[in-house]
């Protein structure tokens, strides 16, 4: 018997691979019961910091049907961004994730693709499209798409390739085959909480966000806390502490995605020149770069922390 929803499956999941997705997992919309209790928890608990965009559109952030009117699926998606080697800067760490070209503006494009296709092949749909920018709780919709498990540094991690993924899904209004969620292989491991300097996962599986050294260096807007000298690893922008002791990130692989290649200035940027960077050096070495989010201020705020260490 000719079975729609696994020929529409399939057709999306093959088109997501050609287009560069590593992952591709489904999931039926709904509202996010096990998620809603731990969400208002963390949030009266002030665990989200200054981020007070968190607190808004409650109901949509753990009902997607409240986004997309007549949704039924939950397109979730992976897309590598590990990169195949580490910048030299060593005293003034980046984050993986910003070594190359936003990623909003890659992924957006691939999923503006991946919509466009799903309307010439399977037909008219109701759809959007989310790369962190709405109120969508995308690790709690990959897991339940089969994707991975929430890790104790709270992050995904896929049993075949880590952690190291941006996350981005399409809600559509169409029937699809979902897939089941997998079971959390942490076990008794603890090494994320334990090397985290700033006790950011005191609480295993979930992150106090005002604790930790990413929001510290890109969200906080007002000077860090002196109760944080000599505890940010060298880091500048961003965090990957939890990911590099990891177990499961021996599996990562450099990613294939060309605009997140690492362009030659950044490349070869020094601790000195990091340092020494000027308004001019930032716009030209970062305006393609998530690190733009931080700003120059933002950025050499930071850097003077890290003097201020002792």
């Amino acid at each position: 018997m000719f079975n729609l929803k696994a020929r529409n499956t399939k057709l999306i999941k093959d088109k997501a691979r050609e287009l560069g997705f590593d992952y591709c997992g489904i999931s039926k919309a709904g509202f996010l019961e096990e998620e809603a209790p731990r969400l208002e928890r963390w949030l009266k608990e002030k665990r989200h910091g200054q981020m007070a965009w968190m607190e808004n559109y409650f109901d949509k952030r753990l009902d997607p049907t409240k986004l997309v009117e007549g949704s039924k699926s939950v397109i979730s998606l992976l897309l590598n961004y590990y990169p195949e080697k580490n910048l030299k800067l060593e005293e003034h760490k980046i984050s993986r994730y910003a070594y190359g070209k936003d990623y909003h503006f890659t992924i957006k494009d691939k999923l503006k693709t991946l919509i466009g296709f799903i309307e010439e092949a399977i037909g008219a749909v109701q759809a959007r499209v989310f790369v962190d920018s709405a109120p969508v709780m995308d690790k709690a919709w990959a897991k339940k798409s089969g994707l991975g498990w929430a890790g104790k540094n709270s992050l995904l991690i896929n049993p075949k390739a880590g952690s190291y993924f941006f996350i981005a899904e399409i809600i559509a209004d169409l029937e699809l085959e979902e897939d089941g969620s997998i079971k959390d292989y942490c076990g008794t491991c603890t090494r994320c909480i334990d090397a985290c300097p700033t006790d950011a996962l005191s609480n295993p599986y979930q992150v106090d966000a005002s604790r930790c050294i990413s929001y510290l260096t890109i969200e906080l807007k007002e000077a860090i806390p002196d109760e944080f000298k000599g505890k940010m690893g060298n880091w500048v922008f961003g965090c990957d502490i939890c990911q590099e002791v990891c177990p499961w990130n021996r599996f990562s692989t450099p990613n294939r995605e060309k605009d997140f290649e690492v362009g030659d200035k950044l490349k070869d940027f020094t601790d000195t020149e990091m340092k020494e960077i000027t308004q001019e050096v930032f716009g030209d070495l970062f305006k393609r770069s998530a690190l733009k989010r931080t700003k120059f201020e933002g950025l050499k705020r930071n850097i003077k922390f890290l003097e201020n260490n002792d």
